[in-house]
Protein backbone atom coordinates (compact mmCIF):
# COMPACT_ATOMS: atom_id res chain seq x y z
CA UNK A 1 0.00 0.00 0.00
CA UNK A 2 1.43 3.13 -0.88
CA UNK A 3 1.99 6.17 1.56
CA UNK A 4 -1.06 8.29 2.09
CA UNK A 5 -0.92 12.00 1.80
CA UNK A 6 -2.15 13.73 5.69
CA UNK A 7 -3.79 16.19 5.59
CA UNK A 8 -4.80 19.43 8.13
CA UNK A 9 -7.65 17.87 8.92
CA UNK A 10 -5.48 14.14 10.47
CA UNK A 11 -5.13 15.13 14.16
CA UNK A 12 -3.49 11.71 14.39
CA UNK A 13 -1.60 9.70 11.93
CA UNK A 14 1.46 7.14 11.82
CA UNK A 15 4.93 8.05 10.04
CA UNK A 16 7.57 6.06 9.79
CA UNK A 17 10.66 6.98 12.58
CA UNK A 18 13.32 7.40 9.57
CA UNK A 19 13.47 10.90 9.14
CA UNK A 20 14.74 10.52 5.73
CA UNK A 21 11.31 8.54 4.92
CA UNK A 22 9.26 10.30 6.94
CA UNK A 23 6.48 8.00 5.24
CA UNK A 24 3.00 8.76 6.88
CA UNK A 25 -0.26 6.36 7.00
CA UNK A 26 -3.93 6.93 8.16
CA UNK A 27 -4.29 6.75 12.07
CA UNK A 28 -7.35 4.06 11.23
CA UNK A 29 -4.74 1.60 9.36
CA UNK A 30 -3.16 -1.87 10.76
CA UNK A 31 0.47 -1.59 9.76
CA UNK A 32 4.03 -2.97 12.06
CA UNK A 33 6.22 -1.56 9.50
CA UNK A 34 6.55 1.51 7.11
CA UNK A 35 5.82 0.14 3.26
CA UNK A 36 8.58 2.18 2.37
CA UNK A 37 11.76 1.39 3.74
CA UNK A 38 10.68 -1.28 6.41
CA UNK A 39 11.29 0.38 9.74
CA UNK A 40 9.01 0.83 12.55
CA UNK A 41 6.33 3.61 12.90
CA UNK A 42 5.68 6.47 15.63
CA UNK A 43 2.06 7.70 16.04
CA UNK A 44 2.13 11.29 15.29
CA UNK A 45 -0.30 14.21 16.23
CA UNK A 46 -1.03 18.14 15.35
CA UNK A 47 -0.57 19.29 18.29
CA UNK A 48 -1.30 22.85 16.48
CA UNK A 49 -4.91 21.84 16.40
CA UNK A 50 -5.17 19.90 19.67
CA UNK A 51 -6.53 21.14 23.13
CA UNK A 52 -2.93 20.76 24.71
CA UNK A 53 -3.67 21.55 28.44
CA UNK A 54 -0.86 24.94 28.91
CA UNK A 55 0.29 22.56 32.83
CA UNK A 56 1.29 19.26 33.56
CA UNK A 57 -0.94 20.43 36.98
CA UNK A 58 -4.18 20.73 34.46
CA UNK A 59 -4.22 16.95 35.35
CA UNK A 60 -4.90 17.05 38.51
CA UNK A 61 -8.43 18.16 37.73
CA UNK A 62 -9.35 14.35 36.68
CA UNK A 63 -8.47 13.19 40.36
CA UNK A 64 -12.45 14.34 41.45
CA UNK A 65 -13.89 12.32 38.85
CA UNK A 66 -12.70 9.30 39.16
CA UNK A 67 -16.11 8.28 38.93
CA UNK A 68 -15.92 8.07 35.41
CA UNK A 69 -13.76 5.18 33.34
CA UNK A 70 -11.53 7.69 31.54
CA UNK A 71 -10.89 9.77 34.75
CA UNK A 72 -10.25 6.75 36.42
CA UNK A 73 -8.00 5.03 34.30
CA UNK A 74 -4.13 5.95 35.05
CA UNK A 75 -3.94 6.17 31.26
CA UNK A 76 -7.00 7.47 29.87
CA UNK A 77 -6.71 10.36 32.23
CA UNK A 78 -3.96 11.87 29.87
CA UNK A 79 -6.07 11.32 26.91
CA UNK A 80 -5.14 14.73 25.73
CA UNK A 81 -1.49 13.67 25.53
CA UNK A 82 -2.23 10.48 23.53
CA UNK A 83 -5.80 11.19 21.56
CA UNK A 84 -5.63 9.22 18.77
CA UNK A 85 -8.75 7.48 19.81
CA UNK A 86 -12.42 8.72 20.59
CA UNK A 87 -12.96 8.81 24.09
CA UNK A 88 -16.34 6.59 23.22
CA UNK A 89 -14.05 4.15 21.64
CA UNK A 90 -12.01 3.89 24.91
CA UNK A 91 -11.55 0.10 26.22
CA UNK A 92 -10.22 -0.06 30.00
CA UNK A 93 -10.41 -2.35 32.90
CA UNK A 94 -9.17 0.48 35.62
CA UNK A 95 -5.36 0.27 34.10
CA UNK A 96 -2.62 2.30 35.86
CA UNK A 97 -3.10 2.55 39.42
CA UNK A 98 0.14 1.89 40.30
CA UNK A 99 2.60 3.64 42.84
CA UNK A 100 5.59 5.53 42.74
CA UNK A 101 7.14 4.99 46.17
CA UNK A 102 10.58 6.11 47.68
CA UNK A 103 12.79 3.50 49.28
CA UNK A 104 15.33 4.03 51.75
CA UNK A 105 16.03 0.19 51.73
CA UNK A 106 16.84 0.23 48.59
CA UNK A 107 18.55 3.54 48.33
CA UNK A 108 20.78 1.88 51.17
CA UNK A 109 21.60 -1.41 48.65
CA UNK A 110 22.21 0.59 45.50
CA UNK A 111 24.24 3.28 47.29
CA UNK A 112 21.87 6.03 46.88
CA UNK A 113 20.94 9.26 49.56
CA UNK A 114 18.23 8.14 51.66
CA UNK A 115 14.80 10.00 50.02
CA UNK A 116 16.11 9.50 46.44
CA UNK A 117 15.93 6.49 45.07
CA UNK A 118 12.06 5.48 44.31
CA UNK A 119 10.12 2.42 42.76
CA UNK A 120 7.15 2.65 39.83
CA UNK A 121 5.30 -0.24 40.99
CA UNK A 122 3.67 -1.37 37.68
CA UNK A 123 2.80 -4.67 39.34
CA UNK A 124 -0.33 -3.00 40.53
CA UNK A 125 -1.73 -3.29 36.90
CA UNK A 126 -5.01 -5.62 36.78
CA UNK A 127 -2.69 -8.15 35.18
CA UNK A 128 -0.05 -8.00 37.45
CA UNK A 129 2.57 -6.19 34.57
CA UNK A 130 3.16 -2.75 33.34
CA UNK A 131 2.02 -4.45 30.16
CA UNK A 132 -1.73 -3.26 30.43
CA UNK A 133 -0.92 0.35 29.89
CA UNK A 134 0.23 -0.84 26.38
CA UNK A 135 -2.54 -3.43 25.81
CA UNK A 136 -5.44 -0.52 26.80
CA UNK A 137 -3.95 1.76 23.91
CA UNK A 138 -3.78 -1.27 21.26
CA UNK A 139 -7.01 -2.67 22.62
CA UNK A 140 -8.75 0.35 21.89
CA UNK A 141 -7.17 0.91 18.36
CA UNK A 142 -7.91 -2.50 17.53
CA UNK A 143 -11.72 -1.88 18.54
CA UNK A 144 -11.89 1.46 16.61
CA UNK A 145 -10.83 -0.70 13.42
CA UNK A 146 -13.92 -3.18 14.27
CA UNK A 147 -10.84 -6.29 15.19
CA UNK A 148 -12.41 -9.71 15.73
CA UNK A 149 -9.16 -11.21 17.09
CA UNK A 150 -5.85 -10.01 18.03
CA UNK A 151 -2.98 -12.02 18.60
CA UNK A 152 0.26 -11.81 20.72
CA UNK A 153 3.77 -13.66 20.87
CA UNK A 154 4.64 -13.82 24.75
CA UNK A 155 7.08 -14.48 27.49
CA UNK A 156 4.01 -14.69 29.70
CA UNK A 157 2.61 -11.00 30.61
CA UNK A 158 2.07 -9.70 26.94
CA UNK A 159 -0.01 -12.74 26.58
CA UNK A 160 -1.98 -12.44 30.27
CA UNK A 161 -3.17 -8.54 29.47
CA UNK A 162 -4.41 -9.26 26.01
CA UNK A 163 -6.19 -12.56 27.44
CA UNK A 164 -7.95 -9.82 30.05
CA UNK A 165 -8.63 -7.19 27.85
CA UNK A 166 -10.47 -9.71 25.57
CA UNK A 167 -12.31 -11.44 28.78
CA UNK A 168 -13.44 -8.22 30.01
CA UNK A 169 -14.77 -6.49 27.17
CA UNK A 170 -15.76 -9.49 24.97
CA UNK A 171 -15.14 -7.67 22.14
CA UNK A 172 -12.38 -10.06 20.52
CA UNK A 173 -10.73 -13.50 20.92
CA UNK A 174 -7.21 -13.68 21.90
CA UNK A 175 -4.41 -15.53 20.39
CA UNK A 176 -1.20 -16.13 22.25
CA UNK A 177 2.18 -17.84 20.98
CA UNK A 178 4.57 -19.16 23.51
CA UNK A 179 7.46 -20.37 23.28
CA UNK A 180 8.26 -24.42 24.62
CA UNK A 181 9.32 -23.97 28.06
CA UNK A 182 9.92 -20.33 28.01
CA UNK A 183 6.80 -19.08 30.47
CA UNK A 184 6.59 -19.30 34.21
CA UNK A 185 3.20 -20.71 35.34
CA UNK A 186 2.15 -17.55 36.96
CA UNK A 187 1.79 -15.82 34.06
CA UNK A 188 0.15 -18.98 31.63
CA UNK A 189 -2.37 -19.29 34.20
CA UNK A 190 -3.74 -16.09 33.76
CA UNK A 191 -3.97 -16.71 29.83
CA UNK A 192 -5.43 -19.90 30.23
CA UNK A 193 -8.45 -18.73 32.81
CA UNK A 194 -8.98 -15.88 30.82
CA UNK A 195 -9.65 -18.52 27.71
CA UNK A 196 -7.33 -16.69 25.65
CA UNK A 197 -6.35 -19.77 22.78
CA UNK A 198 -3.00 -20.62 23.60
CA UNK A 199 -0.62 -21.81 20.72
CA UNK A 200 2.99 -23.56 22.33
CA UNK A 201 5.83 -24.07 19.38
CA UNK A 202 8.98 -25.43 19.79
CA UNK A 203 11.30 -22.50 20.49
CA UNK A 204 11.86 -19.14 21.98
CA UNK A 205 10.42 -15.88 22.05
CA UNK A 206 12.13 -14.88 18.97
CA UNK A 207 10.66 -17.67 16.93
CA UNK A 208 7.48 -17.15 18.23
CA UNK A 209 7.44 -13.44 17.52
CA UNK A 210 8.51 -14.34 13.70
CA UNK A 211 5.34 -16.54 13.69
CA UNK A 212 2.51 -14.78 15.10
CA UNK A 213 3.63 -11.69 12.83
CA UNK A 214 3.07 -14.22 9.52
CA UNK A 215 0.04 -15.29 10.99
CA UNK A 216 -1.51 -12.20 11.77
CA UNK A 217 -0.81 -10.58 8.46
CA UNK A 218 -2.07 -13.75 6.92
CA UNK A 219 -5.14 -13.96 8.50
CA UNK A 220 -5.92 -11.07 9.11
CA UNK A 221 -5.06 -10.96 13.17
CA UNK A 222 -4.92 -7.89 14.90
CA UNK A 223 -1.24 -7.61 16.59
CA UNK A 224 -0.57 -6.54 19.95
CA UNK A 225 3.19 -7.05 20.68
CA UNK A 226 5.12 -3.32 21.14
CA UNK A 227 6.16 -3.74 17.43
CA UNK A 228 2.51 -2.21 17.18
CA UNK A 229 3.05 1.72 17.47
CA UNK A 230 -0.19 1.88 19.52
CA UNK A 231 1.18 -0.08 22.83
CA UNK A 232 4.10 2.33 23.10
CA UNK A 233 1.40 5.08 23.53
CA UNK A 234 -0.23 3.31 26.49
CA UNK A 235 3.14 2.49 27.73
CA UNK A 236 4.43 6.27 27.00
CA UNK A 237 1.91 7.66 29.90
CA UNK A 238 3.88 5.59 32.79
CA UNK A 239 6.11 8.38 32.87
CA UNK A 240 3.13 11.01 33.07
CA UNK A 241 2.54 8.74 36.43
CA UNK A 242 6.14 9.53 37.37
CA UNK A 243 5.90 13.05 37.01
CA UNK A 244 2.68 13.45 38.33
CA UNK A 245 3.39 11.94 41.36
CA UNK A 246 6.80 13.77 42.07
CA UNK A 247 4.72 16.82 41.78
CA UNK A 248 5.80 17.22 37.89
CA UNK A 249 9.45 17.62 38.85
CA UNK A 250 12.07 15.77 36.55
CA UNK A 251 13.87 13.18 37.95
CA UNK A 252 17.73 12.94 36.99
CA UNK A 253 17.40 9.06 35.58
CA UNK A 254 14.56 6.61 34.44
CA UNK A 255 16.30 3.17 34.88
CA UNK A 256 14.24 0.57 33.27
CA UNK A 257 14.92 -3.23 32.65
CA UNK A 258 15.77 -4.09 28.64
CA UNK A 259 13.74 -7.15 26.93
CA UNK A 260 12.03 -6.20 23.91
CA UNK A 261 12.37 -2.85 24.50
CA UNK A 262 9.43 -1.26 24.58
CA UNK A 263 9.33 0.59 27.90
CA UNK A 264 12.48 2.68 27.21
CA UNK A 265 11.24 3.56 23.39
CA UNK A 266 8.34 4.92 25.01
CA UNK A 267 9.34 7.04 27.81
CA UNK A 268 11.76 8.62 25.62
CA UNK A 269 8.87 9.23 23.07
CA UNK A 270 6.85 10.87 26.36
CA UNK A 271 9.59 13.31 27.50
CA UNK A 272 10.32 14.25 23.75
CA UNK A 273 6.65 14.69 23.24
CA UNK A 274 6.59 16.85 26.69
CA UNK A 275 9.52 18.87 25.98
CA UNK A 276 8.26 19.93 22.57
CA UNK A 277 4.86 20.87 23.65
CA UNK A 278 6.60 23.27 26.61
CA UNK A 279 5.71 21.08 29.36
CA UNK A 280 8.76 20.11 30.93
CA UNK A 281 12.16 22.29 30.43
CA UNK A 282 14.41 19.31 30.12
CA UNK A 283 14.25 15.77 30.04
CA UNK A 284 16.17 12.64 32.50
CA UNK A 285 19.05 10.13 31.73
CA UNK A 286 17.59 6.72 30.52
CA UNK A 287 19.47 3.90 31.38
CA UNK A 288 18.52 -0.10 30.24
CA UNK A 289 19.42 -2.81 31.67
CA UNK A 290 19.70 -6.09 29.75
CA UNK A 291 20.04 -9.52 31.43
CA UNK A 292 23.58 -11.01 30.61
CA UNK A 293 22.02 -14.27 29.14
CA UNK A 294 19.68 -11.63 26.76
CA UNK A 295 22.29 -8.56 26.27
CA UNK A 296 21.65 -7.76 22.50
CA UNK A 297 20.91 -4.35 23.22
CA UNK A 298 24.48 -4.14 25.91
CA UNK A 299 26.56 -5.63 23.25
CA UNK A 300 25.73 -3.72 20.62
CA UNK A 301 25.29 -0.31 21.87
CA UNK A 302 28.33 -0.60 24.65
CA UNK A 303 30.78 -3.23 23.19
CA UNK A 304 29.76 -2.56 19.30
CA UNK A 305 29.26 0.83 19.65
CA UNK A 306 25.86 1.05 17.33
CA UNK A 307 23.75 4.15 17.45
CA UNK A 308 20.75 5.53 15.89
CA UNK A 309 22.88 8.76 14.41
CA UNK A 310 19.84 10.41 13.76
CA UNK A 311 18.00 7.42 12.00
CA UNK A 312 20.67 6.27 10.10
CA UNK A 313 22.34 3.60 12.28
CA UNK A 314 25.16 1.52 10.76
CA UNK A 315 22.71 -2.12 10.06
CA UNK A 316 25.77 -3.88 9.61
CA UNK A 317 26.58 -3.86 12.89
CA UNK A 318 23.34 -5.25 13.59
CA UNK A 319 23.69 -7.95 10.88
CA UNK A 320 26.92 -9.28 11.52
CA UNK A 321 25.90 -9.83 15.69
CA UNK A 322 22.48 -11.31 14.33
CA UNK A 323 24.83 -13.66 12.07
CA UNK A 324 26.84 -14.89 14.74
CA UNK A 325 24.24 -15.57 17.37
CA UNK A 326 22.94 -17.84 14.47
CA UNK A 327 25.94 -19.14 13.50
CA UNK A 328 26.90 -20.07 17.07
CA UNK A 329 23.09 -21.37 17.87
CA UNK A 330 22.72 -19.05 20.74
CA UNK A 331 19.20 -18.59 22.81
CA UNK A 332 18.09 -16.14 25.02
CA UNK A 333 19.17 -17.53 28.93
CA UNK A 334 18.25 -15.78 31.77
CA UNK A 335 15.98 -16.32 35.00
CA UNK A 336 14.38 -13.20 34.16
CA UNK A 337 11.99 -14.68 31.64
CA UNK A 338 10.21 -11.62 30.79
CA UNK A 339 13.07 -10.14 29.06
CA UNK A 340 14.32 -13.30 27.78
CA UNK A 341 14.55 -11.77 23.95
CA UNK A 342 17.51 -11.97 21.63
CA UNK A 343 16.13 -10.14 18.98
CA UNK A 344 13.95 -7.11 20.12
CA UNK A 345 11.61 -5.88 18.01
CA UNK A 346 11.60 -1.78 19.03
CA UNK A 347 15.45 -1.63 18.57
CA UNK A 348 15.90 1.22 16.38
CA UNK A 349 13.01 2.80 18.69
CA UNK A 350 15.23 2.47 21.82
CA UNK A 351 18.58 3.28 19.81
CA UNK A 352 16.08 6.58 18.91
CA UNK A 353 15.59 6.81 22.58
CA UNK A 354 19.16 6.68 24.37
CA UNK A 355 19.94 9.61 22.02
CA UNK A 356 17.08 11.77 23.32
CA UNK A 357 17.73 11.09 27.14
CA UNK A 358 21.66 10.84 26.53
CA UNK A 359 21.38 7.08 27.64
CA UNK A 360 23.30 4.34 29.03
CA UNK A 361 23.15 0.99 28.95
CA UNK A 362 24.34 -2.06 31.39
CA UNK A 363 24.16 -5.48 31.64
CA UNK A 364 23.50 -7.44 35.02
CA UNK A 365 23.56 -11.30 36.00
CA UNK A 366 21.36 -13.64 37.12
CA UNK A 367 22.74 -13.68 40.89
CA UNK A 368 22.86 -9.74 41.12
CA UNK A 369 18.86 -9.53 39.60
CA UNK A 370 18.05 -11.81 42.16
CA UNK A 371 19.99 -10.47 44.82
CA UNK A 372 18.62 -6.76 44.20
CA UNK A 373 14.98 -8.82 44.21
CA UNK A 374 15.59 -10.15 47.53
CA UNK A 375 16.34 -6.13 48.79
CA UNK A 376 13.06 -5.32 46.85
CA UNK A 377 10.86 -7.91 48.68
CA UNK A 378 12.57 -6.86 51.75
CA UNK A 379 11.73 -3.45 51.64
CA UNK A 380 7.90 -4.41 50.37
CA UNK A 381 7.67 -4.43 46.91
CA UNK A 382 7.54 -8.05 45.50
CA UNK A 383 8.65 -7.90 41.90
CA UNK A 384 9.41 -10.51 39.53
CA UNK A 385 12.39 -11.12 38.50
CA UNK A 386 13.14 -8.79 35.24
CA UNK A 387 11.96 -6.02 36.99
CA UNK A 388 14.87 -6.08 39.55
CA UNK A 389 17.23 -5.94 37.22
CA UNK A 390 16.45 -1.80 36.99
CA UNK A 391 17.80 -1.97 40.72
CA UNK A 392 20.64 -4.55 40.01
CA UNK A 393 21.28 -1.84 36.74
CA UNK A 394 21.15 1.47 39.55
CA UNK A 395 23.51 -0.38 41.77
CA UNK A 396 25.93 -0.98 39.00
CA UNK A 397 25.95 2.46 37.56
CA UNK A 398 26.42 3.97 40.97
CA UNK A 399 28.93 1.98 41.81
CA UNK A 400 30.54 3.28 38.86
CA UNK A 401 29.99 6.75 39.77
CA UNK A 402 27.74 7.22 36.99
CA UNK A 403 24.81 7.87 39.13
CA UNK A 404 25.62 10.69 41.89
CA UNK A 405 24.36 9.65 45.14
CA UNK A 406 22.26 13.03 45.86
CA UNK A 407 20.52 12.62 42.13
CA UNK A 408 16.75 11.24 42.06
CA UNK A 409 16.79 8.34 40.19
CA UNK A 410 13.23 6.08 39.65
CA UNK A 411 13.61 2.65 39.03
CA UNK A 412 11.10 0.43 37.05
CA UNK A 413 9.54 -2.76 38.57
CA UNK A 414 7.41 -3.85 35.69
CA UNK A 415 5.87 -6.98 37.36
CA UNK A 416 4.04 -8.25 40.66
CA UNK A 417 6.12 -10.68 42.74
CA UNK A 418 3.38 -13.93 42.20
CA UNK A 419 4.44 -13.78 37.89
CA UNK A 420 7.42 -15.91 38.49
CA UNK A 421 7.30 -17.20 42.47
CA UNK A 422 9.30 -20.16 41.16
CA UNK A 423 12.56 -18.15 41.09
CA UNK A 424 11.40 -16.29 44.86
CA UNK A 425 10.90 -19.82 46.68
CA UNK A 426 14.48 -21.49 45.16
CA UNK A 427 16.18 -18.33 46.15
CA UNK A 428 15.17 -18.42 49.64
CA UNK A 429 14.51 -22.14 50.41
CA UNK A 430 17.00 -24.07 53.08
CA UNK A 431 16.99 -27.24 49.87
CA UNK A 432 20.18 -26.96 47.86
CA UNK A 433 18.69 -29.33 45.51
CA UNK A 434 15.91 -27.77 44.88
CA UNK A 435 18.21 -24.42 44.61
CA UNK A 436 20.62 -26.05 42.03
CA UNK A 437 17.62 -27.30 40.09
CA UNK A 438 16.08 -23.79 39.49
CA UNK A 439 18.95 -21.19 39.88
CA UNK A 440 22.21 -23.34 40.06
CA UNK A 441 22.16 -23.87 36.26
CA UNK A 442 21.77 -20.18 35.57
CA UNK A 443 25.06 -19.52 37.06
CA UNK A 444 23.54 -18.45 40.51
CA UNK A 445 25.70 -19.84 43.43
CA UNK A 446 24.31 -17.74 46.59
CA UNK A 447 21.51 -16.16 47.93
CA UNK A 448 23.08 -13.55 49.81
CA UNK A 449 19.88 -12.17 51.01
CA UNK A 450 17.96 -15.58 51.79
CA UNK A 451 14.93 -15.83 53.68
CA UNK A 452 14.48 -19.27 54.45
CA UNK A 453 12.30 -21.28 56.88
CA UNK A 454 13.16 -22.36 60.14
CA UNK A 455 12.37 -26.20 60.03
CA UNK A 456 10.97 -27.48 63.52
CA UNK A 457 9.59 -30.45 65.58
CA UNK A 458 5.77 -30.58 65.89
CA UNK A 459 6.70 -29.51 69.46
CA UNK A 460 5.42 -26.57 71.31
CA UNK A 461 8.71 -25.92 73.34
CA UNK A 462 10.48 -26.99 70.07
CA UNK A 463 8.48 -24.27 68.34
CA UNK A 464 9.01 -21.57 70.93
CA UNK A 465 12.44 -21.95 71.26
CA UNK A 466 13.08 -21.20 67.00
CA UNK A 467 10.93 -18.16 67.38
CA UNK A 468 13.21 -16.69 70.44
CA UNK A 469 16.16 -17.62 68.68
CA UNK A 470 15.10 -16.13 65.23
CA UNK A 471 13.73 -13.29 67.06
Amino acid sequence: MAASVVTEKDLAYQQCIVPSCGATYDVGEVRTSCDACGALLDVVYQWDALPVPKSLSDFETKWSRRNEPLCRSGVWRFHELLPFAPPEKVVTVGEGQTPLSPSDGVADYVGMSRGQLFLQYEGMNPSGSFKDNGMTAAFTHAHTIGAKRAACASTGNTSASLALYCCVSKLMQAVIFIGSGKISYGKLSQALDYGALTIQIAGDFDDAMQRVREVSSRLGIYLVNSVNPFRLEGQKTIMFRVLESLGWEVPDWIVVPGGNLGNSSSFAKAFHELKALGLIDRVPRLAVINAKGADTLYELYESRGLRWRGGMPNIEVLDNYYAELDSAHVRADTIASAIEINRPVNLFKCLRGLECMDGVVREVTDQEILDAKAQVGASGFGCEPASAASVAGARMLRSEGVINPNERVVCILTGHQLKDPTATVAYHTSDQKEFDRVLGSRGVSRAAFANRAVQVDNDLDAIVRAIQLNS
